[in-house]
């Protein structure tokens, strides 16, 4: 059944004027426009308040991501002369996990300074991002770290007398750097810097276990 509808049941006093095509156009764009500059602006506040929330230069975090740079630097180079230079199965397990594992989280710390717009290098002494941290700093190195003269022995040295110095500094090594790993988890609310400062912390506790069970298996 079809409905017909009586033109004289429309109000004349009522009239319908369709927009033209060219309004209902700019009524559209229009619309469009003002959608896509709201995600805009939602998307630059996020940018602005991200980016203004970033860790700065003379943060703690900054700090932590360089001077543990190059703390694990070091601890990378000794762990390949291990792989280079020792027989002993154990140590050289132990320095390929320390080699791997340190290698890749200075990659993480190098990612956080670049995202942040910072450069891997500062103008602040070492260690000052931590309480009291310039205090630990002697002749010019991070808490554990092996000195020139050490390091020039370790090169020099075969046999069971690098397996037993490897050891030895490695120990001290992981030591300092778990008291640099305390100093940022006491001083920063960064999840990936609680994260990764974390991370560290148990794989070198369980590192230096390792390590004394190696001494004690060589008779050190």
């Amino acid at each position: 059944m079809s409905t017909t509808y009586d033109d004289a049941a429309v109000d004349d006093d009522v009239t319908y004027s369709p927009a033209p095509p060219r309004r209902r156009a700019l009524v559209v764009t229009s619309a469009v426009v003002a959608a896509v500059l709201v995600v805009i602006a939602a998307f630059g506040a996020g940018w602005f308040a991200n980016s203004r929330n970033h860790p700065g230069e003379d943060s703690v975090e900054a700090g932590f991501a360089r001077d543990m740079s190059s703390h694990h630097a070091q601890a990378v180079e000794m762990s390949m002369l291990a792989l280079d230079k020792s027989t002993q199965p154990d140590l050289r397990l132990l320095a390929g996990e320390i080699a791997q594992a340190q290698q890749a989280q200075i990659g993480m710390m190098q990612t956080w300074l670049r995202d942040w717009h910072l450069g891997p290098t500062g103008h602040q002494p070492q260690m000052s991002w931590m309480t009291d941290g310039a205090s630990l700093v002697h002749d010019g190195l991070m808490p554990g770290m092996a000195s020139a003269a050490d390091m020039t022995k370790l090169r020099n040295a075969t046999g069971s007398e690098f397996d037993h110095l490897f050891l030895r500094l490695m120990q001290q090594h992981h030591l300092g750097g778990i008291h640099m790993v305390e100093g940022v988890l006491a001083e920063t609310n960064e999840t990936d810097v609680v994260w990764l400062a974390q991370s560290m912390a148990n794989n070198q506790r369980a590192e230096l276990e390792f390590i004394q069970q190696i001494l004690t298996k060589i008779g050190a």
